[in-house]
């Protein structure tokens, strides 16, 4: 069955965060559904649609940044009292809006996660989860990462309060009072948790989530061990998953999977027989999508996907037909409904048209006044700086809630701008004086109209480290700009991993001195991408980590006063001895470095990068012959005569392009990376080895495994 759904737009509300959109219960059996909203502005709007209009219910006064809106009410009766948190406040209001709740938790930082299950509140802020029951203080507990989400299976059904915490660190932590229980290690950092089909499935112990790399996965969390049930890989590079709901749109009787993506990508699953699920509809929005609910908003009997965009934009994918189909000299007669709406949007074009041009007089008016003042508008800028494991790059995401005139980027570290297909900006680049002034890239990106996200990628190289800025400026008067920056770390390249293979040739730094478990943590934090800010709880801590570039590996182990580092790769240790023996230097810190260097370890990461380089250098060949194969198939009319290995070339020629042009400077900075484990190797023995950097070109040019490994081990 082919699902056609159609969009239609309700309301716009404020800019708003993660899941603060919610359908309150039906009344009747085939009734609409009220739609509660909760913006950046602080207010709580509830409304209903009514002869295609959007009608109020009720809408709080502005207040503080909203983060969470959640449904509650007593166990074993409809969900309709809707709950949303701003700072460290959780304010309760009835479907009607009557405010019945004002709780301050007293907590330091922001509320930005919460679940209401009767009279038990589940609140997280960054680290920290705290579990009130009756506004009372019940459960603590102090998470080794950042609290992404946080969900409860259904007390009634499992019998036990269980809080399962999304963490940054790519985990999820299933609590038992103020304790861990036991955790679940998950493929990407878990952005989204919801309970399979509204109530945990049949046992009440399922639960889906999404992560910021776009996967998707069903776990079913029994009070011993998680099961993972099925997990979807994210192959075409779409966006990371903000939030899901569970709800029944095709009709078959089984409760399908909403997805809303970052990149505005909304999707259906359907889970088939056996329970897997498939794709069954897909549709794309300009702005990333907060909120998604499956019910019957707009026309009783019409089920839709409700979802809530970056800006406020409440819409909905409904299954009632949107438009009427007629053939030659048939007459379209509109429907008194139809006719009304068309009215109606005819006046509120009106209305705008003649607000435009007041606002216009009025500024032409004040910008020439001598006592008025230019005030700066105020725009908020949601903005995300990911590594991505497929490709070894970073992405940047920016969304504006105006339109974007253009962006400037200006980066102190060598780093490559990567093409990506989403984006129709114009760019352009500036001369840079690399030397004196430490700018090595300056570039404008020149938005077509109406554009309020922008997706771009820079790919930086590891032991190169400084800050990337971005000088956002939207289409507003007056003006104005805002500068947003990120770090591109020593070891940029790194993504933290779960576990690591063992049995790899490993080279050591060790390093022994006065420095607290703080000040080490400070700059292992400096040093690698994925590390939690705050300081780990206990004495000692290991993280691991992979090159998503190469796939070496290093681990980290560190406590007051010792460091440890261990990796296959001689040069990760080389930037990690170089970088912290800096950073001591910096606060003074008198540090005692020993190292053990295993020779394997040079020709495994050889043959590590071996794969990556003969593949590369035969498409540089490859990409070298495709004008000249062109030119002989127009001199000879035909490329019949051609060997296939050549005619394969030709018919491939716009996807080896395309691929040859997606990687600039791919081989360069592969030669890169030999020559700088070429230099390490010999650095640790105290050679300085830079004269036969050319000897080594050349052998690069002229590639053979067996002798470049004969050059290092001979040199």
């Amino acid at each position: 069955m082919e699902l056609s759904l159609n969009h239609v737009d309700y309301l716009q509300v404020g800019v708003t965060s993660q899941k603060t959109m919610k359908l309150l219960p039906a009344v009747g059996r085939k009734a609409t559904q009220k739609v509660a909203v909760a913006d950046h502005d602080g207010v709580v709007n509830c409304f209903g649609m009514k002869k295609g209009e959007a009608v109020p219910v009720f809408k709080s006064l502005p207040g503080q940044k909203i983060s969470r809106l959640e449904l509650g009410g007593a166990l074993g009766t409809p969900q309709e009292k809707i709950f949303v948190c701003s700072g460290s406040e959780v304010r309760g209001y009835t479907k009607k809006g009557k405010q019945f709740l004002s709780f301050e938790a007293n907590l330091t930082e922001s509320i930005n996660a919460m679940h209401v299950s009767g009279a038990d509140l589940f609140v997280c802020a960054s680290y920290i989860y705290n579990h009130y029951c009756d506004c009372k203080d019940q459960d603590y507990y102090l998470s080794g990462d950042k609290i992404n989400d946080i969900v409860c299976l259904p007390v009634e059904t499992v019998g036990r309060t269980v809080p399962i915490l999304a963490c940054q660190d790519r985990v999820l932590r299933i609590l038992q009072g103020s304790e861990l229980l036991y955790d679940f290690e998950v493929p990407g950092p878990p952005s989204v948790l919801e309970l399979h089909n509204r109530d945990g499935g049949k046992n009440g112990e399922e639960v889906l989530y999404g992560t910021a790399d776009g996967k998707l996965g069903l776990v079913q969390l029994t009070s011993s061990a998680p099961v993972s049930k099925w997990e979807v890989d994210n192959e075409k590079k779409k966006g990371g998953v903000l939030c899901i709901d569970t709800f029944d749109i095709l009709g078959d009787g089984v409760k399908d999977i909403l997805v809303g993506r970052d990149d505005g990508t909304v999707e259906v699953y359907g889970l088939d027989s056996s329970g897997e699920p498939t794709l069954r509809f897909e549709n794309v929005l300009s702005e990333s999508v907060t909120s998604i609910q499956g019910g019957c908003v707009g026309k009783e009997s019409y089920d839709e996907v409700l979802t809530t965009t970056y800006t406020g934009w409440v819409s909905g994918l409904t299954t009632e037909p949107q438009q009427m189909e007629a053939g030659p000299g048939d007459e379209v007669k509109m429907s008194r409904e139809t006719q009304a709406k068309v009215a109606a949007l005819r006046a509120e074009l009106e209305q705008l048209q003649v607000k435009v041009m007041q606002g216009r007089e009025k500024y032409q008016q004040s910008s020439q006044s001598n006592t008025a003042v230019s005030a700066v508008p105020v725009f908020s800028i949601n903005d995300r700086f990911t590594l991505c494991q497929d490709d070894a790059s970073y992405s940047l995401t920016l969304e504006v809630q105006t339109a974007i005139d253009n962006l400037l980027l200006q980066s102190d570290v060598p780093i490559d701008l990567l093409d990506v297909d989403k984006n129709s900006a114009v760019v352009s680049f500036s001369e840079c004086d690399s030397e004196p002034n430490g700018n090595f890239l300056l570039a404008t990106y020149r938005c077509q109209a109406n554009t309020t996200r922008l997706e771009l990628k820079v790919r930086s190289i590891e032991g190169q480290y400084g800050t990337l800025q971005a000088y956002v400026t939207p289409r507003l008067q007056p003006k104005t700009c805002q500068v947003r920056q990120y770090q591109i770390k020593p070891l940029s390249l790194h993504q933290r991993t779960h576990s690591i293979d063992q049995d790899r040739p490993m080279n050591t730094l060790r390093l022994v001195g006065q420095f607290s478990f703080a000040e080490i943590h400070s700059w292992v934090v400096f040093c690698l991408p994925e590390v939690p800010e705050k300081t780990p709880a206990g004495e000692n801590i290991t993280f691991y980590f992979q090159n998503t570039f190469l796939g070496t590996q290093l681990e980290a182990s560190y406590c007051k006063g010792e460091g440890n580092f261990k990796s296959d790769n001689i040069s990760t240790i080389s930037i990690l001895k170089d970088v912290l023996s800096k950073e001591a230097t910096k606060r003074k810190i008198n540090l005692n470095i020993s190292y053990e260097v295993n020779e394997d370890s040079v020709s495994h990461t050889l043959k590590m990068i071996h794969p990556k380089l003969e593949y590369q250098l035969l498409l540089a060949k490859k990409v070298q012959l495709i004008d000249a194969l062109k030119e002989l198939q127009v001199h000879e009319g035909n490329a019949d005569f051609l060997i296939p290995e050549y005619r394969s070339i030709l018919d491939e020629s716009a996807c080896l392009l395309e691929e040859y042009k997606k990687q600039p400077a791919h081989l360069e900075r592969l030669y890169g990376m030999i020559t700088d484990l070429f230099i390490d190797k010999f650095k640790f023995k105290g050679q300085n080895v830079k004269t036969k950097v050319s000897q080594l070109l050349e052998i690069l040019d002229n590639y053979d495994l067996n002798s470049l490994m004969d050059f290092f081990n001979d040199a």
